[in-house]
């Protein structure tokens, strides 16, 4: 007999990706430092994007829609983490404007079912010439309508 990989879970929207919580990543109290949270979304959110062919490489005039900054992060906690480990972050983008989103994130167990924090990042997109907002490219916009919660 033959252990089949597992499947993810079918989500009404947005993407379930897989996160590993390390040992070093929990404080003095033996829970995930509220500060890991938005380190492994944003590995997380990374994963996405280079699965879909966006990057950066290092050259901020040739990464195009990958030149942004985040104008707000805001994050709540739920349920402590207490142990290494197994765990998952469910995306998905709240709003798709011409130049910034807003996407959603849940830190769930492997499964999706247990929520263990919840938030929102708003994005704005960059020239990297001049560091101001600059429109997402249609490419960037097509893959991120895939993603709307409202489309899902």
């Amino acid at each position: 007999m033959t252990a089949e990989a597992p499947v993810a879970p079918a989500l009404p929207y947005g993407r379930l990706l897989p996160v590993t919580v390390h040992f070093d990543d929990l404080d003095a109290l033996g829970l995930l430092h509220n500060a890991r949270y938005a380190v492994l979304v944003e590995r997380a959110w990374t994963a996405l994007w280079n699965e879909r062919g966006f990057g950066f490489d290092g050259d901020w005039e040739a990464a195009g829609d990958s030149c942004n900054a985040v104008k707000e992060l805001r994050i709540s906690y739920e349920a402590p983490v207490s142990r290494p480990g197994p765990y998952a972050v469910h995306l998905w983008l709240e709003r798709l404007g011409n130049t910034g989103l807003t996407y959603g994130f849940r830190f769930c167990s492997p499964d999706g079912a247990v929520t263990y924090a919840h938030g929102t990042r708003v994005l704005v997109r960059l020239d990297a010439g001049t560091l101001r907002p600059t429109p997402w490219s249609d490419r960037f916009r097509d893959v991120g309508r895939e993603l709307l919660r409202s489309e899902g």
